[in-house]
């Protein structure tokens, strides 16, 4: 199966020039911002597991949790199986996320087949997970896995920032977005970026998708 992705700046620099030919109104947005990072991350089970400590909660409190697991070697699949939940739950993991943490090893997904997968067999893949929803996932695709095509219409971020971009009078709904960002197709990691930068220059501050 070919996927498309992103592999560095300069890829994303041509992708961002075609959606710009397509969709004139992100000219000024990178006139402003220039190309931006790619935010990539290592993906695999931490990543989605630091993802569902994360839900919910603050940054702040987020990486207070995830750190003390670091610091005890819980953050692994052989880890959580041996640990009682009463140990998870002393780190910082509420019922919940422990119940979450526990699908996502019960599923005992392969990482390195996602690569070579579509977009969809991923995004069913991952929200088979207890925990994990089309967000989360589409992040994965997005920053893990480098894809090419994945507008993140469920993100608080990108859904103020194409507000403004396409003065609309209120935030769009998922489907809305979906519907108006489909001619900027097979660029939408592009608009995805440019959309997270933006929204950090109306707001004075950097957007964190994940």
């Amino acid at each position: 199966m070919n996927v498309q992705t992103i592999e560095n700046q300069e890829e994303l620099t041509a992708h961002i020039k075609a959606l710009i030919a397509i969709e004139p109104l992100f000219a000024p947005i990178y006139e402003q911002v220039g190309t931006p990072s790619l935010r990539r991350n290592a993906g695999g089970f931490k990543q989605l597991m630091r993802a569902m400590v994360g839900q919910q909660l603050s940054v702040a409190a987020a990486s207070s949790i995830w750190q003390r697991l670091v610091d005890s070697d819980l953050t692994s699949p052989q880890a959580i199986m041996q640990a009682e939940d009463d140990t998870l739950k002393a780190h910082g993991l509420s019922r919940q996320k422990i119940r979450y943490t526990r699908s996502l090893v019960e599923h005992d997904i392969d990482f390195k087949a996602l690569a070579t997968m579509t977009d969809v067999d991923v995004v069913d893949i991952l929200t088979a997970v207890v925990g994990i929803g089309r967000w989360t996932a589409e992040m994965y695709l997005l920053l893990s896995l480098g894809r090419a095509d994945v507008l993140a219409v469920d993100d608080l971020a990108v859904k103020v920032a194409a507000m403004d971009l396409l003065d609309l009078k209120e935030r769009p709904t998922p489907k809305q977005l979906k519907i108006a960002s489909q001619d900027w197709s097979p660029h939408l990691s592009a608009a995805s970026l440019l959309l997270w930068a933006h929204y950090g220059q109306i707001n004075d501050k950097e957007a964190v998708p994940v």
